[in-house]
């Protein structure tokens, strides 16, 4: 049987219910560093834990989805091809995608 995992909702990497407390306030303050050196104009806003509804049973898979959601919200199409990346990987794919 598989461990449960959670999602981070920055980066949408799995992690242990131990180290995920460790690992966002990290990944969010990466995330900022990151994206205050991309050109103006592919600045993201920052990235807002998902709210799971609390009207019921809130369950790991549910949590682990709505954050899975929320950091792919952080990617951007290319104008050429449509398929998404980070920020600062479109500047890289959009030099050599015809």
């Amino acid at each position: 049987r598989r461990p449960c995992f959670m999602v981070c909702y920055i980066c949408g990497r799995e992690f242990g219910s131990q180290s995920i407390s460790i690992h966002e306030p990290q990944c969010l303050e990466k995330w900022h560093i990151e994206n205050n050196q991309l050109p103006r104009h592919l600045r993201r806003p920052e990235p807002r834990k998902p709210e799971v509804p609390a009207g019921g049973v809130c369950t790991l898979t549910a949590e682990n989805g709505a954050a899975y959601h929320s950091a792919q919200a952080q990617l951007l199409p290319c104008r050429n091809c449509g398929q998404t990346f980070l920020p600062d990987h479109l500047i890289v794919h959009q030099k050599c995608c015809r």
